[in-house]
């Protein structure tokens, strides 16, 4: 079970999407040690692919910066306590693609 409140930082997922993420980090804190932060980040990224397709990214830790391209409605940034999990679907350079708003950039940064 998560060690505290999810805490979202930011956003573009609908209701139930981000539903998805904080249940499969409670499932990963239950299955793994805080410590194990690259085991939580496997989990939770194979099963976002195997639920909502692939491409999905996913990043946890406790201290870590970022700037990421994503898919538009496939980014969310949260934190468990002293635990942030970056989650999101990459994408490829929006200049290559006809339709640029389909694409959003984004930048976290966790203190220490």
């Amino acid at each position: 079970m998560l060690e505290g409140k999810a805490i979202v930082g930011e956003t573009d997922m609908l209701q139930a999407m981000q539903q998805d993420a904080l249940d499969l980090a409670a499932k990963a804190l239950d299955r793994f040690d805080v410590t194990e932060a690259t085991d939580i980040a496997r989990f939770i990224k194979k099963e976002f692919d195997r639920t909502h397709g692939g491409g999905w990214q996913c990043i946890v830790g406790t201290d870590f910066g970022s700037f990421v391209t994503h898919c538009f409605g496939c980014f969310i940034y949260f934190c468990v306590g002293s635990l942030a999990i970056l989650l999101f679907r990459g994408s490829d350079a929006p200049q290559q693609h006809p339709h640029p708003t389909h694409f959003a950039a984004s930048e976290t940064l966790k203190g220490s």
